[in-house]
């Protein structure tokens, strides 16, 4: 979700980051991806450690202009204070994590699938958070999501991480979807899933999301490995802001203009007049010295 955009916009320079297992070794599957889109150098570690290496530069790992990726509280707190750092002269993505999932449910959601959702984000860390805002339900039917998640969550590996995050995760109760998407809006969740009828038809209500899953067969799963859209969201409510990681993330826009003597004819004394109002009178004579040569005035 990294490597494509970066090679798409034609990065020089790919450097990856992640930490080793046990044996001091990366997995296989890891190496293998790595290879394949041509990253010139892996780091060895994860977290802080590995964004304050790539931000600052050290003797084996290269200094990196920008540095992109999701990861926990401190990865993010990493990547923000090395962007505020002149002497590390580094830009970020974004505010990417701790993750964070919304659910919009209805009474014709299953309630299965809705917490399968839920739990798919719960089992990141224990400071991630999911939301559910159900719509004009009973509390008979929350009552059978809520058992569905316990259902699921016992069952899965990760159990006591779910339980650690589920701790600080709410639902919330509204009578219709506008009260539902105003909700929504006002948090701007990394992930927002519309697990209600006529899912698609309310797609143009999302102001502030990183990525939305519409309907039921759409969970947040697929947009992690296989459906085409980038994985790495804005957090913390900066959805209102910024937007995931996509190929203009890698790139800069450098401007440029030519300016024939035409064009200064047309243009010169409205910048003249410009320049002579915010007091710059360096900037206005700059253009008068041409164009008192090109006998325009």
């Amino acid at each position: 979700m990294l490597f494509v955009p970066a090679l798409v916009a034609g990065c020089k320079q790919i450097v990856f980051a992640s930490p080793p297992g046990k044996d001091g070794k990366l997995t296989p599957e890891v190496v293998y991806v790595a290879n394949k889109v041509g990253c010139q150098k892996i780091v060895l570690a994860g977290g802080a450690q590995a964004v304050a290496a790539m931000a600052y530069g050290t003797e084996s790992v290269p200094k990196c202009d920008k540095i992109m990726g999701p990861g926990n509280q401190f990865v993010t707190a990493a990547k923000m204070l090395v962007s505020n750092d002149s002497n590390a002269l580094c830009a970020i993505d974004m505010p990417a994590g701790p993750s964070e999932v919304l659910v919009i449910a209805d009474k014709f959601a299953d309630p299965d699938f809705v917490a399968s959702d839920l739990l798919s984000q719960a089992e990141h860390g224990i400071d991630s958070q999911v939301i559910l805002i159900t719509v004009d339900m009973t509390d008979k039917e929350i009552d059978l999501i809520d058992d569905a998640v316990h259902n699921q969550a016992i069952a899965l590996p990760r159990v006591e991480i779910v339980r650690k995050c589920i701790s600080h995760s709410t639902t919330l109760k509204v009578a219709n979807y506008e009260d539902a998407f105003k909700l929504s809006n006002d948090y701007a969740p990394e992930h927002l899933i519309l697990q209600i009828e006529n899912a698609e038809s309310y797609v143009d209500l999302v102001d502030n999301a990183g990525s939305v899953f519409v309907g039921a067969y759409s969970p947040e799963s697929c947009g992690d490995y296989s459906s085409g859209t980038n994985h790495t969201l804005p957090t913390y409510g900066y959805a209102r802001m910024y937007s995931g990681v996509n190929t203009a993330t890698f790139q800069k826009f450098i401007t440029s203009q030519i300016v024939t003597p035409k064009g200064l004819e047309k243009i010169g004394k409205a910048v003249m007049d410009l320049a002579a109002v915010e007091g710059l009178d360096g900037h206005r004579n700059a253009v008068k010295v041409r164009m008192e040569k090109l006998g325009l005035i």
